[in-house]
């Protein structure tokens, strides 16, 4: 079953929902190595896509992300708008004019959305950022592509592999960005783009369980 418009509006609500539950708990994450606004810019930023949606709830798949991702760019303070802005657009790119999307949709959409957040952050593997989060669950989802899994379990995997990902940036020494500047210090900690980055995810195997 693909996943529909309406599956993909479920699902930024439910990023919109958890981001805003668990804004808290972002903004403790990033006191420990950032500026201790991870969580409020996360929801302020969710919040006004919120706001847009009447205006696009009834527009192709790819004009809703490009919807998010221009309002993520405007109301997100920090690194994370930016990135995130940069994420939500380059799936947007690739899922212009689509009203539902396979598997193997999501799939470029998500290496799109991948490539851009490196070229933007310029980050790798191992910096301690929210690439560590999305490149394993990017490479999960599209293992189980390739194998014919159905896209719930797909999904999953990729859920857990951004779990998996998230939870190993806590001995990691930052590389990028403003955690960077504890050096050694920034160990110990969880990093909150990653942590954001393993909500969404979640979130989207949640939603789409019997897309």
């Amino acid at each position: 079953m693909p996943v529909s418009r309406d599956n993909v509006l479920d699902w930024i609500k439910a990023c919109a929902k958890i981001l805003e539950e668990n804004k808290s708990y972002l903004t403790d994450l990033d006191s420990a190595i950032g500026d201790a606004d991870h969580g409020a810019n996360m929801n302020r930023g969710f919040q006004a896509v919120m706001n847009k949606m009447p205006e696009i709830s009834d527009k192709d798949i790819g004009t809703i992300f490009k919807t998010v991702g221009m309002t993520l760019l405007s109301t997100v303070g920090g690194a994370g708008g930016p990135l995130y802005g940069t994420f939500f657009l380059q799936i947007g790119l690739k899922t212009a004019g689509k009203m539902e999307l396979a598997p193997e949709d999501w799939l470029a959409a998500l290496e799109a959305a991948l490539n851009g957040i490196v070229m933007r952050g310029k980050a790798e593997l191992g910096d301690k950022t929210m690439v560590d989060a999305i490149t394993p669950a990017v490479n999960a989802f599209r293992k189980s592509v390739e194998a014919k899994q159905s896209f719930p379990v797909a999904l999953d995997a990729a859920a857990l592999a951004a779990q998996k990902g998230m939870e190993a940036t806590i001995p990691m020494v930052a590389r990028k960005g403003r955690a960077s500047y504890l050096g050694e210090r920034s160990a110990g900690h969880q990093d909150p783009g990653a942590t954001s980055s393993y909500l969404i995810f979640k979130e989207a195997a949640e939603t789409w369980a019997n897309g």
